[in-house]
């Protein structure tokens, strides 16, 4: 789920529950592994195999197992549903996510600790953010079903991750307002990127909300208790703006008597609200697509070109004439990284990022760098549409059968409202409200 003034390409969260007994004990109570699949405890079978020798032969004396304590490891990623996803998003993002998925979550078994951590993959489609900037109201229900589609297509699984639209889990804009009245306004006023879309749209034209949109940011974050969380070097701000809010909030809400008072009468414990967050800088995941129009400026939605992109789901005689027309150079033959050649730089990442198995940049280079450019163009373009012909025509069998969709999402936001309610609830503990109940 990158993170920029408007757009939240992705934010993930890696939350661990262990610390908060509320939020461990929606997971505790689940034996499936990753896969979905519920598996049987391998102490059982060796203690029913011990049981049937002992009757035998001779008695053997049974063996005492301490049972593992689970903590969850949680994974939060979003994209705005604002205009169509291309080929950055799905490369840079979502196809990451699809591989973590697959690859990277078995439980991990700590016998040391006596401890089993498992994972958890949230996948949202952030329409909440997609708000911050002036948006027809007509297309946003349709980019946002597109969008859930598109991670569907794409190959989110939803026996292994679930997946909701951000809107659809009313803790986060409920918690966004609280963290908005702990906030004071001259942390926002520092914020780089706001800086830099107002100065470009203008001020009678920003609406407050582009403003305060890392609070809410703030509030996807601080929902999950993210101990840990991995951004760009471009995303630290917004990430220390968020420990910034744990420290006042903290000091505000969760100290003396009378919060322990407000805790026990809810029947929560007195822990502090929030776990700080700590960044985690990274490099960019995946490739990193830049424009087809400009090969130093990142491939962007909002860029008003549209033959700037490659869309995930342009038909492929639109993506052949984007590719036969986007900008090259006057050099002879391919080549990577050379400062005074980004776009040679930016069409060679993509034809290696389609490839159906990976390819070092020597092989690349081996395959296509003698080519002329009216030579490599057509190579890119078929490349391209042979990589996404099966995620279109998933897409298509997706879209066509919306109760299938629905209750995907349905699932997810139930799950996901089970979480960020007790963070909320405790939230609002803290804060003195009057219980609900």
């Amino acid at each position: 789920m990158r993170i920029s003034s408007t757009t939240m390409a992705a934010i993930t969260l890696m939350a661990m529950a262990s610390k908060f007994p509320f939020a461990a004990s929606f997971t505790t109570t689940s034996r499936r592994s990753a896969t979905g699949i519920v598996k049987s405890s391998p102490q059982t079978s060796s203690s029913m195999s011990k049981l049937f020798m002992s009757t035998e032969t001779e008695a053997v004396p049974s063996e005492t197992k301490t049972e593992l304590k689970t903590r969850t490891r949680r994974i939060l990623s979003g994209v705005q549903p604002t205009g169509s996803l291309h080929l950055g998003n799905y490369l840079g993002a979502i196809r990451q996510w699809v591989n973590f998925q697959n690859e990277e979550c078995e439980p991990i078994i700590d016998e040391e600790k006596g401890v089993k951590i498992v994972t958890e993959n949230y996948f949202c489609v952030v329409d909440l953010h997609a708000i911050t900037m002036p948006h027809d109201p007509k297309e946003l229900e349709e980019s946002t079903l597109a969008s859930a589609a598109l991670y569907l297509a794409a190959g989110i699984d939803p026996t292994k991750s679930k997946v909701f639209i951000q809107s659809h889990v009313p803790a986060h804009s409920e918690l966004a307002w609280l963290l908005n009245c702990a906030t004071p306004m001259n942390w926002l006023e520092r914020m780089i990127q706001y800086k830099d879309k107002s100065r470009k749209a203008g001020a009678e034209s920003v609406g407050v909300g582009l403003f305060t949109y890392p609070i809410l940011m703030a509030a996807d974050i601080l929902l999950y208790q993210a101990d840990r969380v991995p951004v760009g070097e471009d995303q630290r701000q917004h990430l220390e703006l968020a420990r910034d809010i744990v420290r006042r909030w903290t000091d505000m809400y969760n100290k003396g008597g009378a919060f322990k008072k407000r805790c026990k009468k809810a029947g929560i414990p007195s822990f502090p609200t929030f776990t700080e967050p700590e960044a985690m800088i990274v490099k960019e995941g995946g490739a990193r697509v830049m424009s087809l129009t400009d090969g130093s400026n990142k491939m962007s939605k909002s860029d008003a070109n549209d033959n700037s992109r490659i869309n995930v789901l342009d038909p492929p005689e639109v993506i052949r004439d984007k590719i036969k027309k986007c900008k090259t150079d006057a050099f002879v033959g391919l080549e990577w990284d050379n400062p005074e050649r980004p776009e040679a730089t930016n069409l060679l990442t993509l034809y290696s990022a389609v490839q159906p198995e990976p390819k070092t940049k020597e092989e690349i280079l081996a395959e296509v760098g003698e080519m002329s450019w009216g030579e490599f163009k057509p190579v890119l373009a078929d490349a391209i549409v042979a990589h996404l012909e099966p995620i279109q025509t998933r897409y298509k069998e997706i879209r066509e059968d919306e109760e299938y969709l629905k209750g995907v999402l349905k699932e997810g936001s139930d799950s996901a409202n089970e979480i960020a309610s007790k963070t909320l609830n405790a939230a609002r503990v803290a804060m003195g409200f009057a219980s609900r109940d």
